[in-house]
C-alpha cells in the first residue's frame, strides 16, 4: 500500500520538473522499514523510528521532513496517513558562510591570472577567462555555465537550460561580455572536437568541476587571494553573490525601484523564490550607505 502511494507520489514530483533522485532514496527506504513492520498508512511514531538511524541531527532531520511532504501529500487524500511535527526532532540551526564580495581590482587580477595560463595560444587561457569574466558578468551558477553547449549562444543572450531548479531562462548580455564571449567563440569554433559544451578543454573535452575548482585555486594563489577571507580561500560561487550585491547597489535607492530591481534580479539569478535572493545580499559599504540616506530621508520626512 505504501509503495503504491509513493510510486503515484514520486511521478507527480518529477511530473512537476523535479529529479526527485536523493528524495526518492530515502523515502525508498523509509517506506521498506514501515512496511517491514506491517504498516498501511504513515505512522508519526514510525517515521521518527526510521530518522533516529541517521548517524548525525541534520540527516535525522532531513529524513524526518523529507517524509513528512510525503505524509502532508497523504493526509489531503486520506486522514488515516499521520503527519509528523517539523520540529519533533528539534529545529535545525542553519549555518551559513558569509559570502565574500570581490572588489573590482580582484576580479580584474583573477581574469588576467586566467588569461596568462599556459600552453599560450592555446583555448585554455581564453576560455577561463571566459568562463570566470562570464560568471562576474552574469552571476550564473558554476553548473550552469559548464553544462552550456554552443547553441545556447543566441542573438538574445545565453539560454540557461540546466538548473538547479528546472527552470530554464534567457540571460542577455552586456555588450561587454557578448564581445568577449564573441572572441572566444572563434576559437571554440575552430576546435576540431565532436563536443558541443561551450566550454572544453584543450583536448575538445567538457570541463569537470573539479578540474575547474583546481585552476581557480592556481589563480586564487597567482592574485594573493589564498585565506583572503579571515584565512578561508573565496569560492568560485562568491562570485554569484558578488554579481547580486553589485547590481542592488547599482539600483535607484526608492522602494519601489529596490522592490522590482529584486523581482528582476531574482529571475535572473534562476531562483524558485524572490526570498531565496535575500541570502545572496550581503552588506557592503556602498549599500550602508545607501540604507543610511534612506533612513535619514526617513527620519527628516523625505521619501525613502
Amino acid at each position: 500500500m505504501l509503495s503504491q502511494h509513493l510510486t503515484k507520489y514520486v511521478d507527480q514530483q518529477r511530473s512537476l520538473g523535479f529529479k526527485f533522485r536523493v528524495q526518492h532514496i530515502l523515502l525508498r527506504g523509509y517506506v521498506a522499514f514501515a512496511e517491514e513492520r506491517g504498516d498501511r498508512h504513515i505512522r508519526s511514531a514510525r517515521v521518527l523510528a526510521w530518522a533516529a538511524r541517521a548517524p548525525s541531527p541534520e540527516q535525522r532531520r532531513n529524513r524526518l521532513l523529507t517524509v513528512r511532504r510525503f505524509a502532508l501529500a497523504m493526509h489531503a487524500e486520506n486522514p488515516r496517513h499521520q503527519v509528523p511535527a517539523a520540529d519533533a526532532l528539534g529545529h535545525a540551526v542553519v549555518k551559513r558562510r558569509s559570502p565574500y564580495i570581490y572588489s573590482a581590482d580582484e576580479i580584474a587580477r583573477l581574469l588576467r591570472a586566467a588569461a596568462a595560463l599556459r600552453p599560450a595560444g592555446s583555448i585554455r587561457p581564453t576560455m577561463y577567462a571566459t568562463l570566470f569574466g562570464l560568471l562576474t558578468a552574469t552571476g550564473m551558477r558554476i553548473a550552469e555555465a559548464l553544462a552550456l553547449q554552443i547553441d545556447d549562444v543566441t542573438a538574445d543572450g545565453l539560454f540557461v537550460r540546466q538548473t538547479k531548479f528546472q527552470k530554464s531562462r534567457l540571460l542577455p548580455l552586456h555588450a561587454t561580455a557578448r564581445l568577449a564571449l564573441d572572441r572566444y567563440l572563434v576559437a571554440r569554433r575552430s576546435l576540431t572536437t565532436t563536443d558541443s559544451a561551450l566550454f572544453v578543454s584543450v583536448a575538445g573535452q567538457s570541463l569537470p568541476y573539479n578540474t575547474v575548482r583546481r585552476i581557480f585555486l592556481q589563480l586564487l594563489d597567482r592574485t594573493n587571494l589564498r585565506g583572503a577571507y579571515s584565512g578561508r580561500d573565496p569560492r568560485i560561487h562568491d562570485l554569484r553573490h558578488t554579481f547580486a550585491v553589485r547590481s542592488l547597489e547599482q539600483c535607484r535607492h526608492d522602494r519601489a525601484a529596490v522592490a522590482s530591481h529584486i523581482v528582476a534580479l531574482s529571475t535572473y539569478l534562476g531562483h524558485a523564490h524572490v526570498t531565496d535572493t535575500y541570502w545572496y545580499l550581503q552588506a557592503t559599504p556602498v549599500l550602508m550607505g545607501q540604507i543610511a540616506e534612506a533612513g535619514e530621508a526617513l527620519l527628516i520626512g523625505g521619501a525613502a
